[in-house]
């Protein structure tokens, strides 16, 4: 069984999570993003931003986050589902989708209705019940897809 774990619960893994992210989707320009929102995701009261790991041997190896936007035009939407990644020898386990029905089901206990992201893959939200909404265009002038799904 999949166990996946809430970063603000378990803040010993602030430095690895930050790590994890930065490798997976930063660059050095983003990297002092990835730092910021972890490490003040944190000591917020607010429901979001938070962060999701899934651990083996104590080694992050599978994270995503909820956060209000994923720098994307719609400011309109919220919240969305982001930074989603699972390291190649632990895909096709069922560690995105422990993840994102870990985040639905926190979306439902914070009283969310809908559930967003931003992507340039098809044909894998899918399969977690998301559908393709509209395109979405970034600060740095990229174009993504947004796809929601309802939270029931």
């Amino acid at each position: 069984m999949v166990k996946v774990i809430r970063l603000r619960e378990h803040p010993h893994y602030l430095n690895q999570a930050i790590q994890f992210f930065q490798e997976k989707w930063g660059n050095d320009q983003s990297n002092p993003v990835y730092e910021d929102c972890l490490t003040h995701s944190l000591a917020v009261e607010n429901k979001i931003p938070q962060w999701y790991l899934i651990l083996e041997d104590e080694k992050i190896v599978a994270g995503a986050g909820l956060i209000s936007n994923d720098f994307i035009s719609r400011m309109d939407l919220t919240p969305w589902l982001c930074a989603l990644y699972v390291e190649v020898p632990f895909r096709n386990q069922g560690f995105a989708l422990a993840l994102i029905s870990t985040i639905k089901q926190e979306c439902k206990t914070f009283d969310f209705e809908k559930l967003y992201l931003a992507t340039d893959y098809v044909d894998f939200y899918e399969k977690f019940d998301f559908h393709y909404l509209a395109d979405g265009y970034h600060p740095w002038g990229e174009k993504s897809r947004i796809y929601e799904t309802k939270i029931n």
